[in-house]
């Protein structure tokens, strides 16, 4: 489980639309530049954006800042990381070996990596849509604190993860795994006897003129490539470093959004593999179907039609790059900053909301209905799914507040007295009534899509609200550092008098004591506890959610 306690992922629906005419490419581009400026400042970290309808590019365009330090703006041709973006080209060139007959999915890890521990197991597909169970190498404990910085070839780096216990056994279960893309990129290695990146320049981005496509080679100087950041304390900062050997074909690759559409054009077009080879990367199949992840690829929906699409996040960038068969749309995003500021929306929802827009189902503007408080109250309480997921409802200054237990609370905006939207756009919440009025339950619909979840009202109390208590200086102080845990980085600091706690890339949030050594955020549901000895803390115990993880103090 990937746990982040400032975590933005703000899942929210819009009204049903109507289709219509898709709108003109004067339209959509005014609707893009408007995302653009509402998302991204000039004068900081920012985006490159585009929107094609077939051949046709839509919308072409950046805002903000390459190079922060320098004040050099982005352009629409910039070079960015695309992190995991890079799945679907290391996947699309392990096919290109199955079609020449190097490779066959069903072939065990074990005919190209015979040293590795359980291999005979462990099918090529198997990697390719994260069933292998193999442990990844970015949530061993302490890695993306230190270790992530080192040059490493393709062996050292499946050193450090294949005597890892498995998560569990090979096709049993799914879950996201970078080892998996890196065990990829060594069977492409084995088979075609080149560096991965290599073979790919080779069989993939020659042939197809994708000209700015390539391995982020952190020794390399690459024309046009932005800086990348975070952000740290509420304001830019440079991004944490890694060596860009290590995320391999998990997720080493730079692009530009012209290559992004020219990939997608050529992939879901018939210009670069057998259609039966295509229609199995694009299926999920056996314990990936419930996730709905293909090789490289998820396939889910968008307003009612088929989405192939994959989002990536590294250090210093964020990108998503979508596709719509039905109408033949692409939407490409990347931006430098491996962080969306609060109120921002990712570049998934950011993806999605044009999408939409482009093919004439746009997602509903938020346009606020004002309730009174005696309209908000009776709609408080605790609404069930299932034994493991409630969502809890109360009125926060004047507004309707959503909150899973044990995560972070999200605002909602009030469309109508029982339609709410959360503040991304996308998904809605429905409050539904028995014959006499009374409120019975929820009807959730995420991003859109579907008839929603339905979650009954229970008899359940609201969860306790956090009654603070004032701290001296030298308790606050003795918290005060950096904790580090697997991929994750925690800063606590203080502002003025007031305890913060930030995870990096994300915003920071207020503490509140509870005693000397445990502090609350009731806003994301989370707890950190600090070990009580004399001096500097040494160790934090994050608890959200119903994980409990230990994060140590970082010198």
């Amino acid at each position: 489980m990937r746990l982040w306690i400032l975590s933005l992922a703000l899942s929210a629906v819009a009204l049903p639309c109507l289709a219509g005419d898709p709108p003109t490419a004067a339209d959509v581009a005014g609707f893009a530049q408007q995302q653009l400026q509402d998302n991204y400042p000039s004068d900081g970290p920012g985006a490159a954006l585009l929107v094609a309808r077939g051949d046709q590019v839509l919308f072409r365009g950046a805002r903000g800042e390459a190079s922060v330090e320098l004040g050099v703006p982005l352009k629409p041709d910039s070079v960015f990381r695309i992190g995991s973006v890079t799945k679907q080209f290391a996947a699309v060139g392990l096919l290109k070996l199955v079609e020449a007959g190097k490779v066959s999915l069903d072939d065990p890890l074990s005919k190209y990596l015979p040293d590795y521990p359980n291999a005979a197991k462990i099918t090529i597909a198997q990697l390719l849509n994260h069933t292998s169970g193999v442990k990844s190498y970015t949530g061993i404990p302490g890695v993306m604190a230190g270790p992530i910085r080192m040059d490493l070839t393709t062996a050292q780096l499946i050193d450090t993860f294949k005597n890892q216990p498995v998560d569990f056994a090979p096709g049993a279960q799914w879950a996201y795994n970078n080892s998996g893309y890196v065990l990829v990129g060594a069977v492409i290695e084995a088979a075609s006897g080149q560096p991965w990146h290599e073979y790919l320049r080779q069989t993939l981005f020659q042939p197809l003129g994708l000209t700015h496509t390539r391995w982020g080679d952190d020794h390399a100087l690459i024309p046009g490539q932005v800086q990348g950041y975070t952000l740290s304390q509420g304001a830019p900062a440079p991004a944490n470093y890694a060596s860009m050997s290590q995320p391999h074909a998990a997720g080493a690759l730079v692009s530009t959004v012209d290559d992004l559409l020219r990939w997608n054009r050529a992939l879901h077009e018939g210009k670069v593999l057998r259609q039966d080879t295509y229609a199995r990367m694009i299926q999920p199949e056996g314990a990936a179907q419930k996730e709905h992840y293909g090789y490289g690829l998820e396939r889910t929906t968008l307003r009612g039609g088929d989405l192939l699409a994959h989002g990536g996040g590294i250090f210093g960038a964020m990108s998503f790059l979508l596709y719509l068969p039905a109408s033949d749309v692409t939407v490409a995003i990347v931006q430098n900053s491996d962080s969306v500021a609060p109120g921002k929306r990712a570049p998934e929802v950011l993806a999605r909301k044009l999408a939409a827009y482009a093919i004439g189902q746009p997602y509903p503007e938020l346009k606020s209905a004002a309730l009174r408080i005696d309209q908000l109250k009776p709609l408080e309480g605790v609404y069930r799914t299932d034994a493991r997921t409630a969502r809890a409802m109360r009125v926060v200054d004047g507004r309707l507040v959503s909150q899973r237990i044990g995560g972070q609370r999200v605002p909602m905006v009030a469309i109508a007295p029982d339609e709410f939207l959360f503040e991304d756009g996308l998904s809605r919440l429905r409050f539904e009534r028995d014959a006499r009025g009374k409120v019975t339950g929820t009807r959730f619909f995420a991003d859109g899509e579907g008839e929603g979840v339905v979650s009954p009202l229970t008899d359940e109390p609201l969860p306790a609200e956090t009654v603070a208590v004032a701290l001296p200086a030298a308790a606050r102080e003795r918290v005060v550092g950096r904790y580090t845990r697997e991929a994750m980085v925690l800063n606590v600091f203080q502002q003025g008098e007031q305890l913060m706690a930030q995870m990096a890339g994300q915003p920071a949030f207020a503490l509140a004591a509870t005693s000397p050594t445990r502090f609350v955020i009731d806003s994301v549901g989370a707890a950190l506890e600090f070990a009580p000895e004399p001096g500097p803390a040494r160790t934090m115990t994050l608890r959200q959610g119903g994980a409990v993880l230990e994060f140590q103090r970082a010198p």
